[in-house]
């Protein structure tokens, strides 16, 4: 099974590849993408093990949301990645080496953090620690996409292979969810690094095997003309639209540390509870993910646009009603799919008005600025959870985050006149 990238008799026109191909694509995609939904430090495997650990060394809401946010600092320089993917050839490949440069950062970061001694004192060294396996699964992230606008846009299967991807992402997040209850109920935090380390040693031997790239090298004139396109398209109004769009739908200060502080404290939840949430909310996640495989295509992408507003808003205000376990449940899985349902549609406008050439950089940097309004939000919900706590209680305060966060999604409307025009234009309306 071979991934051809890069190279430049890549297919370049709708339908030019053979149906087998593709899910040859979409199987390599889909492996990727549920590797790294075990993976990755800040929402996969080890979140809740570690925020579990800052739970019990004592750190209060608002550190722990820094951490979460200084973790996910990494994500932020996706653009840069995608810069080097796109510009800067590593051993005569532009995806590859790249892909295999990275998940060996990331397995090595994770078991120096396994086989290392921890207590209380080392945040400021784990957040350094997790930081090198988190670079390393952002940038593979970026390399993955690339591939992924590459070979899916000149077939109009953008749409189709980030289905693929999320669904397999979600499918491991599934299971992680529940298993990462169980570390952190049990105190098996550390055995969390371990699982995420073989997991990802996995992503390696694919790459090693089944992605292959035909030799390029860097000259003048291919990098001038690229950089020109990218250039035109960070000009474009679709493209800065789209990118406001992102930032203002991501920037939610309800965050997943509230969440967690809210369901393991106030409402007494427990750690194994809470991540049975997670399994049951990406379960929904997956089915949305497969939902979307079928519709959007079908459906004019501009009314999905409006509709990911829609969603977004539900997906927040929903949190009103968590009292209770049953009602913790149900609410999981409803905002599960609303949330995924809305995300994949703003993933798939972005991929949509990326330049093929360019394409690792500029959606990489449009997915940078959905990582960076959520890093931005969490850190403000956080001291903002934190302080209203103290003058109204936790309840109140929770509550007023859910309403500050369903309202910065609805006004995303604001920038719908920006977006007309690229959501009507884009292929497959």
């Amino acid at each position: 099974m071979d991934a051809q990238a890069g190279s430049d008799d890549a297919p370049t026109r709708r339908g030019s590849g053979r149906g087998g191909d593709v899910w040859k694509l979409g199987l390599l995609f889909g492996a990727i993408y549920f590797i790294q939904g075990i993976g990755e430090p800040t929402e996969g495997l080890i979140a809740q093990p570690v925020r579990s650990l800052l739970k019990n060394w004592g750190y209060t809401a608002a550190q722990a949301s820094l951490y979460a946010t200084l973790l996910a600092i990494p994500w932020w320089f996706k653009p840069c990645y995608g810069l080097l993917s796109d510009f800067v050839p590593l051993a005569g490949s532009r995806r590859r080496s790249y892909l295999l440069l990275s998940t060996s950062a990331t397995v090595a970061g994770l078991l120096y953090v396994y086989f290392a001694p921890m207590s209380r004192p080392a945040l400021g060294w784990l957040l350094a620690v997790l930081l090198i396996p988190t670079v390393g699964v952002a940038f593979s992230d970026v390399v993955a996409d690339a591939l992924m606008v590459e070979h899916g846009q000149p077939r109009g299967l953008t749409g189709l292979l980030q289905s693929v991807q999320w669904t397999c992402m979600y499918a491991a997040t599934m299971i992680v969810g529940s298993l990462g209850g169980y570390l952190s109920a049990h105190g098996l935090q550390r055995l969390g690094f371990l699982i995420c380390a073989l997991a990802t040693l996995v992503t390696l031997i694919l790459a090693l095997f089944m992605v292959r790239e035909e030799p390029v090298r860097a000259h003048r004139a291919g990098l001038q003309e690229t950089l020109g396109e990218l250039r035109s398209a960070l000009t474009q109004p679709g493209v800065l639209g789209v990118g406001a769009f992102l930032f203002l739908w991501s920037f939610n200060p309800f965050s997943t540390s509230v969440l967690y502080l809210y369901m393991t404290d106030e409402l007494g939840l427990g750690e194994q509870f809470y991540g049975h949430t997670v399994s049951l909310m990406s379960a929904a996640m997956m089915a949305a993910s497969l939902s979307y495989g079928f519709y959007c295509r079908r459906v004019r992408f501009h009314l999905l646009v409006h509709a990911s507003i829609v969603l977004g808003v539900i997906s927040t205000i929903a949190y009103w009603a968590m009292v209770d376990r049953w009602s913790a449940a149900w609410i999981s899985v409803l905002i599960g799919f609303t949330y995924m349902s809305a995300n994949l549609i703003q993933f798939d406008f972005a991929a949509r008005v990326c330049p093929p050439r360019a394409a690792a950089t500029v959606f990489a940097l449009l997915m940078a600025l959905t990582n960076i309004a959520m890093s931005l939000s969490t850190l403000a919900g956080g001291y903002l959870y934190d302080y209203a706590s103290h003058w109204w209680g936790a309840t109140v305060s929770f509550r007023v985050l859910v309403l500050v966060g369903a309202l910065t999604t609805a006004a995303c409307w604001l920038l719908m006149p920006l977006l007309a025009g690229p959501a009507r234009q884009s292929p497959g309306t």
